[in-house]
């Protein structure tokens, strides 16, 4: 038998320094050729709990962006959990392909025969992409998911507990920033209007918030534009447009060298995951130019805290108290931020790494 030989390139990709760098526990390769399956699991940190993120469906370029966004992603959710104070690790999961083509119900079950082979290590819910519909077809297949429509025990949507999440984030980065939580007379621009921007701009609507909106999705424009009063501006201008505050709603890696030098915002608060394309560079470029930096895995966890209810025995008042209480966390992270002159993205990563951290040192006493 002849031995396979791996062909070097000038730019081959080191899979175990990428989990090294984000120090993540492991990573699942998944794949199946009936069903054309092919996704990627990783599990950043469980000692708070068992992983628990949701699964996107998404056309990545190549192998290498899909291991980047899971690693990225999933080592987000063990920060968003560990901020929430929820006994959960993180952990995500992206199906590599174009979900309006080749999503079905065999791929999704067959995904989650590869989600009950880990034993309960890794939860699964939805995500950019999937729907609850495609969680029930997962349920088919494992206990292991959460997400889950009303009339199956679940929490059904979590997009509006999501947006209320960023809500209250941008009521406590006004707090901070002008000294008053009142957004009432405020201009706002958010970037993406899928389900949470659309939540977020109806409660911004009756705040009296004045709004601007850009979408890739036209029709999806023009039809919250006429609901709540929205100005529609064009995707390349959303980022550098002159208001109070940015919400990045869309995909991750917004920000960067070239638009922060562009923002005219005092505020940036929105409900995209990784909006730092490079945290340790652009959250340092934020703090210099005084903009407030609402850390993303911070105020988007409402989404997170539904399911979690869901997962513990669901209660949407619980939720939505538990989600109210980014306004605290938020306001604390800051004022570390001011105290300590480091970046917020900096203050909250520590925060959640302490708390994991000294978990850790109850389970070693064991």
């Amino acid at each position: 038998m002849s031995e396979l030989k791996v062909q070097p390139t000038e730019t081959q990709f080191d899979l175990f320094a990428e989990l090294e760098n984000y120090d993540h526990e492991q990573i699942v390769y998944c794949q199946d050729k009936a069903t054309g399956l092919k996704a990627l699991i990783a599990i950043h940190n469980t000692i708070l709990g068992p992983g628990l993120g949701g699964t996107r469906f998404w056309h990545y370029t190549d192998e290498k962006a899909a291991v980047n966004d899971v690693l990225r992603l999933s080592r987000g959710m063990t920060f968003k959990a560990s901020l929430a104070g929820l006994n959960l690790g993180g952990a995500k999961a992206v199906i590599i392909g174009d979900h309006k083509k080749i999503k079905n119900e065999s791929l999704m079950r067959k995904f989650g025969r590869f989600v009950e082979n880990l034993s309960g290590k890794y939860i699964t819910a939805e995500d950019v992409g999937t729907t609850t519909k495609d969680m029930e077809y997962v349920k088919m297949e494992t206990d292991h998911v959460v997400g889950l429509p009303e009339s199956m025990g679940g929490g059904g949507d979590p997009s509006p507990v999501t947006a209320y999440g960023v809500y209250v984030g941008m009521k406590a980065s006004a707090k901070h920033v002008w000294g008053s939580d009142n957004l009432a007379g405020k201009t706002v621009s958010v970037q993406g209007i899928g389900k949470v921007g659309g939540h977020l701009l109806e409660m911004l609507h009756k705040d009296g918030v004045k709004l601007y909106i850009s979408d890739i999705n036209d029709e999806v424009l023009q039809n919250y534009a006429k609901q709540f009063d929205c100005i529609v501006v064009p995707k390349e201008d959303i980022v550098g447009l002159n208001v109070d505050i940015f919400a990045p709603c869309a995909l991750g890696a917004v920000l960067n060298t070239e638009n922060i030098g562009k923002l005219k915002a005092s505020i940036v608060c929105g409900a995209a995951n990784n909006q730092l394309e490079d945290e340790n560079v652009h959250g340092p470029m934020l703090l210099e130019k005084g903009i407030a930096y609402a850390p993303d895995f911070l105020v988007n966890a409402g989404g997170l805290i539904n399911v979690y209810s869901e997962w513990v025995g669901y209660n949407r008042e619980i939720a939505m108290s538990a989600t109210e209480k980014i306004y605290d966390t938020l306001l604390n992270i800051y004022h570390k931020s001011a105290n300590e002159s480091k970046h917020t993205q900096l203050a909250a990563t520590e925060l959640a790494q302490k708390r994991v951290a000294d978990i850790l040192k109850v389970h070693s006493t064991y």
